[in-house]
């Protein structure tokens, strides 16, 4: 038998000049923190390895000095590859200067295209960062101009325009895990995520490069269970023992079990948000989720969602995630970012890619840095300052909706929050809401002609991205128009009437957001555009589980058709509905009534391809055409074409 634990000395002695070495880890989820400084050493005392590349998703740092930033020394990097760079910022640094060659790419499209220099292919196609930097067309994604080479090709396939990312071979992977054996299997049981480490470990291997893991113990040989294994030993070639203050759980959290899914945490202790301009725009963010919706949650501002649902009692009634590879539960912010406690699901990071980049998030909620005329956002690159984009591309281009959230101005804002009214006490020094962004991390243009909605949420307006550009749509009570808003802008945004924002925002006590969501009166689940002569029904989250409440629906819904006095077009929404099955007979003759009886054309959409079929199922045995869609655009645009022809 062969015993690949070794001390950290050796491990790291394997590394060469000029290797290109691939570095796990998410903040400091799965950093390997003994490796990195063990090669930060080496290159201290005896200048070895020199000139490698670095090629990393998620930044492994914590803003300071661990992680990768312990590799920011002249002459040891020579070219780096990254997704996301605010919490390597001494790397970035370097990228800034010109000292280093350097790239960013988005975090989704190098997790997943370490399964394809895995398997051996040239590289990777993906609609992902057209129109945005990354795009040939605009950097390429090179943030400096000692970085020539290009990563990233544009190429047309059947008509259709698409990235080519290329493959980079791996000589060095440094992953990380919890319980190796001798032989270099590696379980992560306390770790609170998997990230890309089986991936990764496959690149460097059939690359004919060496995996070195990093883990807290060592286990008998024969006593792990294989469904435990992660990275089967025949991938790694050595192991080495951390100290356990290089081994946290993650650089905020020792160890936490919540987050590694061995126990379950008490969520109803944990502190609301203070009211604050976060709270306030956490709050109108979060009455945008979706009933039984799948979420997403950026860093930084778009945490305190998360947080709002939960005091709200509603963290049930959706699926929060985050890009790391989490479903379910509450994520966590700060440098827990990217774990959740009492998460239902943790899968591999590119897998979680490759279900956001199917269109498989119903909405996503990101930070804003800068906003322009054009509804471009900037999260990515200023003046000073680089970092990147992280999975903030992947997510903004496919969600199916998508909330930029943030302050209206930045640095030195303060507010004063008094009988439900808002007011600026001091203005943020610098503007977010510019004439044009310095850099594209996400085209408004581009989106606005996919008929996306798109909103974007500070603490005093909602505005609404159109094809005419940015529209004011609700303003927070005591806030002044041209004061407040016009005056701190450089370019005019559209302004009709916008509504007051809701003054529950700004009160001290919960929203009951739970209630509203759930048990929606069916009055307000109708609305009729008579102009167009469409009703559009919100069936979203309905749950009919008594003969009672489906003989209420009867009532209303005929009522409410009957008192239009003519026949009209309808647009369904049915996310999330749910109707017992005893009932589920009665349901469908209720909807085969009201068509016959009210309805000149009738379009439905729901995001569940189950329930898409089953509807589309019986209403096809009612003799009644389904015009199931997963969208509402989709449902709207066949009516608008359906009564164009006619």
């Amino acid at each position: 038998m062969v015993d690949k634990v070794v001390s950290l000395e050796s491990a790291i002695a394997t590394i060469s000049d000029g290797d290109t070495v691939c570095v796990s880890g998410f903040v400091g989820i799965g950093t390997p923190e003994s490796l990195l400084r063990g090669i930060e050493e080496r290159f201290l005392t005896h200048a070895i390895p020199k000139d490698i590349s670095l090629l990393f998703a998620a930044a492994p740092g914590d803003g300071k000095d661990r992680g990768l930033n312990r590799l920011a020394h002249p002459g040891l990097v020579k070219r780096a590859v990254g997704g996301h760079w605010s919490l390597v910022p001494k790397l970035g640094a370097l990228a800034m200067q010109n000292k280093i060659q350097a790239y960013n790419l988005p975090l989704g499209c190098i997790s997943q295209l370490y399964r394809d220099i895995a398997s051996g292919k040239p590289g990777m196609f993906s609609k992902v960062g057209l129109h945005t930097f990354v795009d040939p067309r605009q950097t390429g994604g090179a943030i400096n101009d000692c970085t020539q080479e290009a990563l990233v090709e544009l190429q047309e396939i059947a008509g259709e325009e698409w990235l080519f990312y290329k493959s980079i071979p791996v000589n060095v992977a440094l992953i990380r895990g919890t319980t190796a054996d001798p032989l270099g299997n590696i379980t992560m049981e306390r770790e609170a995520l998997t990230l890309d480490m089986l991936p990764i470990a496959m690149a460097a291997k059939n690359s004919g490069g060496l995996v070195i893991a990093q883990v807290e113990r060592i286990a008998a040989p024969g006593s792990l269970s294989p469904k435990e294994v992660i990275v089967p030993g025949n991938l790694v070639d050595c192991v080495v023992v951390s100290e356990p203050d290089e081994h946290l759980q993650t650089y905020q959290t020792p160890y936490n079990h919540g987050f590694s899914g061995r126990m379950k945490s008490l969520v109803d202790t944990l502190e609301p948000m203070e009211l604050s301009e976060r709270k306030i725009i956490a709050r109108r963010a979060t009455m945008e989720l979706p009933v039984n919706g799948i979420v997403n949650l950026g860093i930084g501002m778009p945490e305190g969602v998360g947080s709002v649902a939960n005091e709200e009692r509603i963290i049930d009634c959706i699926t929060l995630t985050t890009e790391a590879g989490v479903h379910g539960g509450v994520p966590q912010s700060g440098l827990d970012f990217g774990a959740a406690i009492n998460a239902s699901a943790i899968i591999q990071t590119n897998q979680q890619f490759d279900f956001y980049d199917g269109g498989g998030l119903d909405l996503a909620c990101l930070g804003m840095a800068q906003v322009d005329q054009y509804g471009n956002v900037n999260v990515s690159r200023f003046k000073d300052r680089f970092a990147g984009a992280g999975g903030f591309i992947n997510i903004s281009q496919n969600a199916r909706k998508v909330i930029f959230v943030g302050t209206f101005t930045a640095g030195g804002l303060k507010i004063e929050i008094a009988n439900n009214e808002l007011k600026i006490l001091q203005e943020g020094r610098n503007k977010k809401f510019i004439k044009d962004v310095e850099q594209i991390t996400f085209n408004g243009p581009y989106t606005a002609e996919q008929g996306k909605e798109v909103l974007y949420v500070t603490e005093r307006c909602v505005m609404r991205l159109t094809s005419q550009g940015l529209k004011v749509t609700e303003v927070a009570p005591g806030i002044d128009i041209k004061k407040d808003i016009l005056a701190h802008m450089d370019f005019a945004p559209i302004v009709d009437n916008p509504a007051v924002m809701d003054v529950r925002i700004f009160a001290e006590r919960p929203m009951k957001l739970r209630k509203e969501m759930l048990e929606i009166p069916i009055s307000e689940r109708l609305v009729f555009d008579e102009e167009a002569n469409t009703v559009f029904a919100n069936l979203g989250g309905l749950d009919i589980s008594t003969a009672e409440e489906l003989d209420a629906l009867d009532r209303e819904s005929n009522a409410f058709f009957l008192g239009l006095g003519r026949k009209v077009n309808i647009v369904t929404n049915y996310d999330g509905i749910s109707i017992a099955p005893v009932l589920q007979t009665k349901f469908m003759n209720l909807l085969g009534q009201l068509e016959y009886d009210y309805f000149l054309t009738a379009t439905r959409y729901t995001t569940s391809a189950f329930m898409r079929q089953k509807l589309g199922h019986e209403l096809a045995n009612r003799s009644i055409p389904p015009h199931i869609f997963e969208s509402r655009e989709e449902a709207a645009n066949y009516l608008a074409q359906k009564l164009a022809a006619e």
